[in-house]
């Protein structure tokens, strides 16, 4: 394969969903992005995908601009990417962008679950999660894009699609 930036965006055929099983396993923060009345707003958040790739889960303290921008506008995106890998080659990079809802989750057994797919990733976060400052936020997925070799375009909506 050419190491040479292609010059166009095409569609891509990659399984988003392997791409995005993949990611889950070798990375554990995304960047959340927000809104703030008229500007954009991000973050690093560590976070967990659940099992069904439907949802992504991640906590932050209830006193942040992140938290507030999601009560006001639960339209959020995050990024996955692989450049912690070290490659420098462009071609070789890929990025994961989700785009979704977010809400905070209340107490009780839907909380208790996705605590537990959340710690089972990060068991570092167990005394930030358990905190009462702390939400753990959920992001209902409509669409994953992903796109690899620089330009190339592939997505996947879970909500659409059963596989």
């Amino acid at each position: 394969m050419s190491d040479q930036l292609p010059g166009i965006v095409k569609k891509g055929s990659v399984s988003v969903v392997e791409r995005l099983k993949f990611l889950d396993k070798v990375e554990s923060f995304s960047i959340l992005a927000t809104q703030d009345t008229n500007t954009p707003y991000t973050s690093l958040v560590a976070y967990a995908i659940t099992p069904d790739l439907k949802k992504l889960i991640f906590a932050t303290t209830k006193d942040t601009h992140k938290y507030r921008n999601m009560i006001n506008s639960k339209q959020v995106a995050l990024l996955i990417d692989n450049r912690s890998s070290g490659n420098k080659n462009l071609i070789k990079l890929e990025t994961l962008t989700c785009l979704g809802i977010a809400r905070p989750v209340k107490r009780g057994n839907l909380w208790d679950e996705f605590a537990r797919i959340f710690l089972n990733k990060h068991p570092d976060f167990e005394e930030f999660i358990k905190a009462p400052t702390t939400a753990l936020m959920e992001v209902e997925i409509i669409r994953y894009i992903h796109v690899g070799e620089f330009q190339t375009v592939s997505t996947w909506e879970p909500m659409i699609s059963n596989n």
